[in-house]
């Protein structure tokens, strides 16, 4: 007898979660960047969301790494700092690297909030090829149990409010930018819910069925998404 639906969500999010815990210790101490980049190698930034660390978006990276043209980095930040100190801190981390390389921005959940807060506010224009989003709370998600959390100087909590100010601003911009955005959902997510109405506007929605917040970052159609997207940008560049 099949399962119900209810049950196969739930024991996919609870997979989530034991191979999040499971790669939690990895990459924590520095940023993972490729040794040696030179002009017009594409590179992806991979960004993962709250609570969490760089280690779980290993599965992610790796699946990417398999194609020659692709250079994967990610970093690790603390969950309590705003977005935009995240943004800076993302920044920083490609100053370090060749201007002349063409990077494209990954971010789960609070993740994908962060780059595209950068790609629009702080990135020198022509600098970001892309942006793609998994899970993110760009109508904003209510605080309720999550911010337990976090200390009470946590600015994260605050940037992430259905009424941040930080977020209204970043959809209404989203409208008329330039630099392309997939936004990448899960039908049954209970974080953020409303799923489709956190899509930013001007951008492309992927929605993946029959899947929740966390287990969208490992989802075999979620992962085909974000690959068929940064190969799509290699055929023009």
């Amino acid at each position: 007898m099949a399962l119900p639906p209810e049950l196969g969500i739930m024991g996919r999010e609870l997979l989530a979660f034991a191979k999040q815990a499971s790669l939690l210790h990895k990459d924590v101490t520095r940023p993972v960047v490729p040794r040696e980049l030179k002009a017009g190698d594409e590179l992806v930034v991979v960004l993962h969301g709250l609570f969490a660390t760089a280690g779980v978006m290993r599965p992610m990276r790796r699946k990417l790494d398999r194609h020659p043209r692709l250079a994967t980095a990610s970093m690790t930040y603390p969950p309590g700092p705003g977005i935009e100190v995240l943004a800076a801190r993302l920044g920083a981390l490609l100053d370090t690297l060749p201007d002349d390389i063409r990077v494209h921005l990954v971010g789960h959940s609070a993740g994908g909030v962060v780059v595209r807060y950068y790609a629009q506010h702080v990135a020198e224009p022509g600098r970001i090829v892309q942006t793609i989003s998994m899970a993110s709370p760009f109508a904003g998600v209510r605080p309720a149990g999550w911010t337990r959390w976090l200390s009470p100087a946590a600015t994260v909590a605050r940037d992430l409010a259905p009424q941040s100010v930080l977020l209204r601003e970043l959809r209404l911009e989203s409208a008329t930018s330039n630099i392309p955005h997939l936004s990448i959902l899960a039908e049954n997510d209970t974080v953020i819910g409303a799923p489709t109405s956190h899509a930013l506007v001007g951008g492309d929605v992927v929605l993946v069925r029959d899947c929740g917040h966390n287990a969208l970052l490992y989802h075999p159609e979620a992962m085909t998404a974000v690959e068929s997207r940064l190969l799509q940008a290699l055929g023009g560049a």
